[in-house]
C-alpha cells in the first residue's frame, strides 16, 4: 500500500476533535482539558495539524460505565465563587488558600478587563477542603500571613508546574522535552543556556502550542504570555538546570539539523523572510539646456517680479487648505511668463467657484477673480450707482500696482 492508501486509512480510523467531542458529549472546552488532563488520548494527524481522536478511544469512552456523567465531572471546572461555595468557605479565603498553594488552579481564561480568572477542578476543590479541613475555619496561621503579606501568589507558579508536567508526559523525543523547558524560560535565559542558533531553532520549532483559550487580541496575548514565562527565582533556576541536562541528554541522542539536511532545509523554508521588493525606476534627469536657451531664461534684476510657486525638493504639491495663501518667489516677467505657460492651474481657495486661473489670459495671479459683470446701460435721464464689484477691482488694480505685482501691458 503506497503513502496516500496510508494515509486514507489511518484518517479513516480517526475523527477530527469537533466530532469527537459531539461523540464524547462534551462541549468544547471540556474536550481540551480532557485531552489536557490524559483522559482521551489522541493521535497526530498524517497531514500535520490539530491531531486526530482514535475511533477505538471513543468506543472505549462510550463503553466505560457511567458515561457520560463521570467523564464530564472529571473535567468539571470551577471558578473561585463556586470553589468556595464547595468547600464551604468564603471566596476570600479561599483566595487566600490559593495564593498560599493549598489549591492548585488548572485553566484560566482573561475577562473583559484583561484580569486573570483561575479555573480549578471540581473534584480536586472537594478533596482540598478535605485535607486541609483545619484551615478552613479559625485565624489562619502565622506563616500564611506573613506570606500573604509579602504577597506570595503560587497560583500561576502551580498552574505553570502542572501544565509542564503534562506536556513533558507528551513529548516525542528528548529535543521535545527540552523544547518544552525552553518555552517556560525567556529568550535571553534560553540564549544563554544553548548558544548554538540551530539548536534554538530547533527548540522553537518544537515548541509546544498555546493552551486552549489562549488569547489572540495583541493586549490581552501580552497578559496571557507573561503566565507562561517563570519568573519566582526559584522556578528559574530549577528550569535552568533542568533545560541544561535536557540539551546533554538530546545531544547525546541526535544532533539539531544542520544546513544542507532535509530537516533543516524544510525549517529554513518556513522561516525565510519576503524578499525585498525591487527598487523603483529612477525618473531620468532632464538634458541640460543650451546657452542660448539659459541666457534667454535668466532673470533680470531689473524686470517686474511675477509670483510662482515654489517647490520643495523630495515634497510634492500640498493642498492649499481654506483661507491660506501660497508661498510665492519673485522672479522676471520673462521667466514668469514662460513659468505661466507651463505651470499647472493654481489651486483655487476653498468654497469658491474654479475655473479662474490662466483661462482668459491676463496672468496666473491677476486672473484669480473673474471680472466685475459690466453694469446694465442706465435708461436717459438715470444714473446707476457704482457697483461693489467695480470696488473691488479697482482696488485689487491699485494694491497689485503698489506691490509691484501688475505686469506691465504690451503695445
Amino acid at each position: 500500500m503506497g503513502e496516500t492508501g496510508m494515509v486514507v486509512e489511518q484518517t479513516g480510523n480517526t475523527v477530527a476533535y469537533g466530532r469527537a467531542a459531539q461523540e464524547l458529549a462534551l462541549r468544547r472546552s471540556e474536550f481540551d482539558l480532557a485531552v489536557h488532563l490524559g483522559y482521551v488520548r489522541t493521535v497526530r494527524a498524517p497531514t500535520g495539524g490539530r491531531p486526530r481522536v482514535p475511533k477505538e478511544e471513543i468506543d472505549r469512552l462510550r463503553a466505560e460505565p457511567g458515561f457520560p456523567a463521570d467523564l464530564r465531572e472529571c473535567v468539571s471546572t470551577v471558578g473561585t465563587a463556586q470553589a468556595a461555595e464547595l468547600a464551604g468557605i468564603s471566596p476570600e479565603r479561599f483566595t487566600r488558600l490559593a495564593r498560599t498553594g493549598h489549591f492548585s488552579p488548572v485553566a484560566y481564561y482573561l475577562n473583559r478587563y484583561r484580569a486573570v480568572v483561575w479555573l480549578y477542578l471540581a473534584r480536586e476543590v472537594v478533596d482540598g477542603a478535605a485535607r486541609h479541613r483545619d484551615l478552613l475555619t479559625g485565624r489562619a496561621p502565622a506563616d500564611l500571613r506573613d506570606r500573604l503579606k509579602a504577597g506570595e501568589d503560587s497560583r500561576p507558579r502551580r498552574w505553570r508546574a502542572r501544565h509542564r508536567r503534562l506536556l513533558l508526559d507528551r513529548a516525542a523525543d528528548a529535543w521535545g522535552s527540552a523544547a518544552v523547558l525552553a518555552s517556560f524560560l525567556a529568550p535571553l535565559q534560553v540564549a544563554e543556556l544553548v548558544p548554538d542558533v540551530y539548536e534554538r531553532l530547533h527548540l522553537d520549532r518544537l515548541r509546544p502550542a498555546p493552551p486552549h483559550g489562549h488569547p489572540e487580541s495583541p493586549a490581552a496575548r501580552g497578559v496571557a504570555d507573561r503566565l507562561l514565562v517563570a519568573d519566582d527565582p526559584a522556578e528559574v533556576a530549577d528550569l535552568r538546570a533542568r533545560l541544561a541536562e535536557a540539551i546533554r541528554t538530546a545531544r547525546a541522542h541526535h544532533p539539531a539539523p544542520r544546513p544542507g539536511t532535509a530537516e533543516a532545509n524544510r525549517v529554513a523554508a518556513s522561516t525565510t523572510p519576503r524578499a525585498p521588493a525591487p527598487p523603483e525606476a529612477a525618473t531620468p534627469a532632464p538634458r541640460p539646456a543650451s546657452s542660448s536657451q539659459a541666457a534667454a531664461c535668466a532673470p533680470s534684476p531689473s524686470a517686474h517680479a511675477s509670483p510662482v510657486r515654489r517647490s520643495v525638493p523630495g515634497r510634492g504639491p500640498s493642498p492649499v487648505r481654506s483661507g491660506m495663501v501660497e508661498e510665492a518667489v519673485p522672479v522676471s516677467a520673462d521667466t514668469g511668463a514662460a513659468a505661466a505657460a507651463a505651470a499647472p492651474p493654481l489651486p483655487v481657495k476653498a468654497g469658491r467657484r474654479a475655473g479662474r486661473g490662466v483661462a482668459d489670459g491676463r496672468g496666473p495671479h491677476r486672473s484669480r477673480r473673474r471680472p466685475a459683470p459690466k453694469a446694465p446701460a442706465a435708461p436717459p435721464g438715470h444714473t446707476v450707482p457704482p457697483t461693489p464689484g467695480g470696488r473691488r477691482g479697482a482696488s485689487r488694480t491699485g494694491l497689485l500696482a503698489r506691490l509691484g505685482l501688475r505686469r506691465p501691458r504690451v503695445g
